[in-house]
């Protein structure tokens, strides 16, 4: 049976938005039935309408959507690509975590598989502070942890981040796919072999 896999980003300008459009193709390249789905943003709509960017972002993805506690429980492993906002997560991503303290509490978070990558504006702009805080929260859940680790020569290529793949916001070249693709597949080996 092929494993269920959400693919789950939070993204302003666009990076996240094609990371996890990256792997969700490699995943469903994988064997996996594969669910894209954005974080509800949170931000005033004032706020967002404010920067041309943003809102033509908000519009290239009005279509894809928005993840729920029940996708959560659907699935058998979770792809998180989310930026990073001082060194942790953005508020958005952590709203939606904090509504699923009924699935964890009923255990059904529990040995799932997870991986997660990010973005920020350079190379040392709190990337694996911001994938060692997600884990961190994975763990609280009971997930089994799928970082990338070393286990292919071309994760280098893209940085050689062992936590997680991290693109500088706007830069997601060549190397960066290939690195998901690696990540996302890895993904699904192991969420295929803990749902059996």
């Amino acid at each position: 049976m092929a494993p269920k896999i959400a693919v789950i980003f939070y993204s302003t300008y666009g990076t996240n938005h094609a990371v996890a459009s990256c792997a969700a193709e490699a995943a469903k390249a994988a064997g996996a039935e594969v669910r894209l789905l954005k974080v509800k943003e949170t931000a005033p709509q004032s706020v967002v309408d404010g920067q041309e960017a943003w809102k033509a972002q908000v519009a290239k993805m009005a279509a894809i959507p928005e993840v729920t506690p029940a996708d959560m429980e659907w699935a058998d492993g979770y792809f998180f690509s989310a930026p990073t906002r001082f060194g942790t997560v953005p508020s958005q991503l952590r709203a939606f975590i904090d509504t699923l303290g009924g699935l964890w509490a009923a255990g059904k978070l529990a040995n799932k598989a997870v991986t997660a990558t990010t973005s920020a504006q350079n190379p040392h702009g709190g990337q694996e502070s911001t994938l060692l805080g997600l884990y961190t929260t994975f763990m609280h859940w009971s997930c089994i942890l799928v970082p990338p680790g070393y286990s292919d020569p071309k994760l280098f290529e893209a940085g050689g981040n062992p936590y997680g793949y991290s693109a500088i916001a706007g830069k997601f070249d060549d190397a960066g796919r290939a690195a998901v693709e690696i990540q996302a597949r890895r993904l699904v080996d192991f969420a295929g072999r803990i749902a059996g």
